[in-house]
């Protein structure tokens, strides 16, 4: 994977590049993106470093492995525009709903295909990186994804028929963990606490806690009840979101995003 291409450069892909290039692992010459807004794709380009192209042809032409990260809805016409160029390549998406039997339908045996689904923490070197557990990659092509990816987050196997459950916690769960950050930074803004400090005490505070769990190996259960002392304030705010029926709109925001999913 010496050359890697992006088809695409939203938020995602943004996040993703911008990983490699702050971990150390790829260079930003040795990566190239292709996306129709040109303008805005130069701007990107001269921030995080990387080569800005002008047409899908050239980007395949230059790249060995070239990561589909356009929406997924325009993924066949992108293919239709560039497949013979992706002949003998490696291509990686990171597509939301496309999974290996998807492309080998439309590319066949001729292009090797490893999905995954990550999500935006991966800018940050936090993210999750779900990588389908069936691949047309060759092991060593698989090896070097997989410690590629490492550096921006967890690299976990999932099976096709986890993939979009896997992707509805992992991919759509920061934006509901940005509104429990919100919502808690608001209470404490409305007691007096200056805005700034409210979303450092909020964001370290749900950091600290999710790192707990994963050092200690701890259910999250252990960890609430150490929290709750016998007649405590801590346990009076754990009856009121229980009361208000915290776990079941947790639980709930996945069930609408499944039922979408399937309804597709």
């Amino acid at each position: 994977m010496e050359k890697i291409g992006f088809i695409g450069m939203g938020n995602m892909a943004l996040a993703i590049a911008g990983g490699f290039i702050n971990s150390g692992k790829v260079k930003g010459n040795d990566i190239y993106a292709y996306a129709p807004n040109q303008e805005k794709l130069k701007k990107n380009a001269e921030k995080l470093g990387f080569i800005a192209v002008e047409s899908l042809v050239l980007l395949c032409k230059k790249c060995d492995t070239v990561i589909v990260a356009c929406k997924p809805y325009q993924i066949k016409d992108v293919l239709s525009e560039c497949a013979s160029e992706l002949k003998g390549k490696a291509l990686v998406s990171v597509a939301a709903g496309w999974v290996h039997s998807t492309f080998h339908d439309i590319l066949g045996d001729d292009v090797r295909i490893q999905c995954i689904m990550p999500n935006t923490p991966a800018l940050v070197g936090e993210g999750v990186m779900l990588f389908e557990k069936q691949t047309s990659l060759t092991q060593e092509e698989l090896a070097q994804a997989k410690e590629l990816f490492s550096a921006l987050g967890i690299v976990e196997e999932l099976p096709t028929n986890l993939m979009g459950i896997g992707g509805a916690v992992s991919g759509c769960g920061p934006a509901f963990m940005d509104m429990i950050m919100e919502a808690y930074a608001d209470a404490a803004v409305k007691y007096g606490i200056a805005r700034p400090v409210a979303y450092k005490l909020v964001a370290q505070t749900m950091l600290g806690s999710a790192k707990l769990q994963q050092v200690t190996g701890s259910h999250p259960g252990v960890l609430k009840d150490a929290v709750c002392s016998p007649n405590g304030t801590t346990i009076r705010g754990v009856d009121s979101l229980e009361k208000n029926g915290l776990r079941g709109a947790l639980i709930s925001s996945i069930d609408v995003i499944m039922d979408y999913k399937a309804k597709k």
